[in-house]
């Protein structure tokens, strides 16, 4: 009995040895598209889920419990041959300390995802070559998450991760696949992401995600009070870097993730200078004056 024991203790340990770093849920929606045959984008789907949740993206052991927890929702608008054409939108969430609620951190779409993709073909990530785009976006929004995830946890903490999505970036540039170049008119890029992340510049969002997350969302269950003080004080934060960037895409990538969660802090509890946090907001963050017209004493 002791000997049988010992074999599920160590299987158990050798499953948690190889839990890989994410917990996510990949869908492929092709309703879009005039195809009868859907065959192929469920393929795509499985394919996706076990390249994202079973492969080594680093180098250290994750257990279950640190896993990213994430979705990525590919909606394909268009199809032909092995050619598609589609988006992409990016969501994770962070638990917070001492309670069961996961706090969405990234909430990101991304409109110019063509790829090509034959049925079966395998998926894999090689940091040295760029060879799909399929492969690479998805790769790339992988250490956007993981980098995401821990700069909450640890101030600057994901800039490891952040030099692989770099990699990619670099990497890419050769192609002539849309969503990698810097040279675009348009300010939401891969290439304007992880450029924005790495940068001095924008350092305020990093500074204000360490912040936000491990000094005031993490303590709110014990001092709700201090807390809700420093998460108000993360809102200067942007305000400060608003004022030498407007039009920041970091700015408006964290709001589109936390809005609703700000909404409901500032709506309950202990109370913070209202009047003045619901200037700072408006400010920094005008698309969602309707949200912040609902905090209330």
């Amino acid at each position: 009995m002791r000997s049988l024991l010992c074999v599920f203790f160590g299987i158990f340990i050798l499953m948690s040895l190889q839990a890989q770093e994410l917990n996510c849920s990949i869908t492929v929606n092709a309703d879009q598209v005039n195809q009868t045959n859907q065959q192929i984008f469920r393929t795509l789907e499985r394919s996706l889920n076990d390249f994202v949740n079973k492969s080594q993206w680093t180098n250290r052991i994750y257990q279950e419990n640190e896993k990213v927890n994430a979705r990525m929702f590919i909606t394909v608008t268009e199809f032909n041959s092995n050619r598609f054409k589609a988006n992409i939108q990016i969501q994770s969430t962070r638990p917070v300390y001492n309670t069961s609620y996961e706090s969405s951190v990234f909430n990101y779409k991304d409109n110019q995802f063509n790829f090509e993709y034959i049925e079966f073909q395998p998926l894999v990530y090689n940091p040295n070559v760029f060879d799909s785009n399929l492969v690479g976006v998805i790769s790339f929004y992988v250490y956007i998450l993981l980098g995401i995830d821990a700069d909450t946890f640890s101030l600057e903490g994901g800039n490891r991760f952040y030099d692989q999505a770099q990699q990619i970036v670099t990497a890419a540039q050769g192609s002539n696949w849309t969503g990698w170049s810097q040279s675009t008119t348009e300010n939401k890029t891969r290439f304007v992401l992880i450029d924005n992340l790495l940068s001095n510049t924008f350092r305020e969002y990093r500074i204000a995600m360490y912040n936000y997350h491990r000094k005031g969302l993490d303590i709110l269950a014990d001092n709700n009070s201090t807390g809700k003080q420093v998460i108000a004080g993360s809102m200067r934060l942007f305000e400060t870097m608003m004022q030498r960037r407007p039009n920041a895409l970091l700015i408006q990538t964290f709001f589109d993730a936390k809005s609703e969660e700000i909404q409901n802090i500032f709506s309950d509890g202990p109370k913070v200078d209202i009047v003045s946090l619901k200037e700072t907001l408006n400010k920094v963050a005008p698309f969602y004056s309707s949200t912040w017209n609902e905090i209330t004493y």
